[in-house]
């Protein structure tokens, strides 16, 4: 692609390179730098980009943008290159994003629930559905890895534009705080932006709740209508100022959207659907609040984009749950054991609340929490955790690069003014081990924190680790 209309519509300076030329590839990554390239210096939060923009041209780079002047002949100048380069990795694959119709999805949690719920009601409808999101991407019923939950710029509009290539009419993606900060998904405008809920998560990257929100807010500023949870407390801030039209969803006050009626059971939960004029019951076969929350945010999308009343209400009544969700692990014991993701105050309090309405004995729920990440949630967890449950069992997530035992005491601090018992089990699989030994009949057991991840990340290696194998194994001694 020539270089003229690589940095088309970008605002880009042309600096000193004043002659067109032809480029062969872009990147962002010094290691991929080949002769005839396009290399792009980020500022990154650990490293930057800047500082290998001589060796990139030594290496045969063809023209280096950057942010600030570094006296180079063959350099470019964007005021923001992270935005910039969202946007040559849109011009470079053709705007992808414009022959499919976008869906994105922010918010703490729900996400990935909700986006696969969306794909699953547009499949009933016969469309082909592609999904960008935390668990997998999925391009129709064909799975691709992901490493993060909104893919960099370049992954992302590669996948995109293989959606487009085999035939997806839609895009169902999960938009993180991070990708909006850092303008990852520049270059896409979604047919329909929606806002989840916002609690405290990600601030040790945000600094503060307010920043956070602002992250978020940011969708709705490449979407031509936004859906927004009117429940949540952050609801009115996000919709402060924002200038596409905006629906509101709630099972607890009048909106566009709302769900009534509500009945839990074991195994999912009931609620009437009502949009307009037009209501009907749904039986929806994953259980809990938040379910009802996710049902009715994927109903509410797909009514706004046209899909008939009767159809939507089919549709979620048959969608089946995800992995890591509210899982329910079969034992043919006694005793039920339930994995879920949950790993912020919030989403723990969420899924706790909801096995509380259907245990039967004690709800024992096991749990830890990241190491480098936000560290003022970790005693708010376990006062979460030990104001809902009956025993907690208190072990690793993913430590990284902390000591396991420094996290844990991190959250045993939030206990101090609790009398729920606990037990401590440092090491993760372990600790499922003594949950299962210990668990006495019409116990629920909870695993929060891992969901759908089968890996641990310790401070020198990621190991393996598959919390419905360690299940099994627990039970076969």
């Amino acid at each position: 692609m020539k270089l003229y209309d690589l940095l088309a519509n970008t605002g880009i300076s042309f600096g000193l390179l004043k002659e067109d030329t032809e480029i062969v590839s872009i990147t962002c990554d010094s290691r991929r730098v080949e002769p005839g390239c396009l290399f792009v210096c980020i500022a990154g939060t650990a490293v930057d980009g800047h500082r290998f923009a001589e060796a990139a041209r030594q290496a045969g780079a063809a023209a280096i943008l950057v942010q600030r002047d570094l006296g180079l002949h063959i350099q470019l100048m964007a005021e923001d290159t992270r935005m910039a380069w969202a946007q040559i990795c849109a011009n470079w694959f053709g705007h992808p994003a414009t022959r499919l119709k976008m869906i994105g999805v922010t918010g703490t949690n729900g996400k990935t629930t909700t986006t696969t719920l969306i794909k699953s009601m547009l499949e009933h409808e016969g469309y082909k559905v592609g999904l960008i999101g935390t668990i997998h991407n999925l391009i129709g019923d064909r799975v691709l890895p992901a490493r993060h939950t909104t893919p960099d710029p370049y992954d992302l509009q590669s996948l995109l534009a293989l959606m487009v290539v085999e035939g997806c009419d839609y895009c169902v993606m999960e938009v993180s705080s991070h990708a909006l900060h850092q303008h990852r998904v520049a270059g896409c405008v979604y047919e329909v932006g929606v806002f989840t809920n916002l609690t405290q998560d990600h601030l040790d990257y945000h600094g503060t709740m307010e920043n956070y929100m602002l992250a978020k807010k940011e969708l709705f500023s490449l979407s031509r209508t936004g859906l927004i949870n009117v429940d949540d407390a952050w609801a009115a801030s996000i919709r402060e100022g924002v200038a596409c039209p905006i629906a509101g969803y709630s099972s607890k006050e009048d909106a566009d959207y709302t769900a009534g009626d509500i009945c839990y059971r074991a195994d999912g939960v009931d609620f009437t659907l009502t949009a307009g004029e037009r209501s009907d019951r749904v039986h929806m076969q994953i259980p809990g609040q938040f379910s009802v929350y996710n049902g009715l945010c994927a109903a509410a999308v797909c009514l706004t984009l046209g899909v008939p009343f009767d159809r939507v209400v089919q549709a979620l009544s048959a969608a089946a749950g995800v992995k890591g969700r509210a899982e329910v692990v079969p034992t043919e014991r006694d005793f039920t054991v339930v994995i879920d993701y949950a790993h912020t105050p919030d989403g723990l309090d969420n899924i706790c609340r909801t096995l509380k309405q259907c245990c039967e004995g004690r709800l024992v729920t096991l749990f830890g929490c990241g190491g480098d990440r936000d560290k003022t949630k970790r005693p708010l967890m376990g006062a979460v955790a030990a104001s809902l449950s009956d025993y907690l069992v208190i072990t690793s997530d993913n430590p990284r690069s902390e000591e396991p035992a420094a996290i844990i005491a991190d959250i045993v601090a939030g206990l101090a003014d609790t009398t729920t018992p606990y037990t401590v089990v440092e090491n993760r699989v372990e600790a499922i081990h003594w949950a299962i030994a210990h668990a006495q009949a019409g116990d629920t057991i909870l695993l929060a924190g891992k969901g759908h991840e089968t890996y641990q990340i310790l401070a020198d290696e990621v190991i393996h680790l598959d919390e419905r194998e360690v299940v099994a194994d627990a039970l076969a001694k």
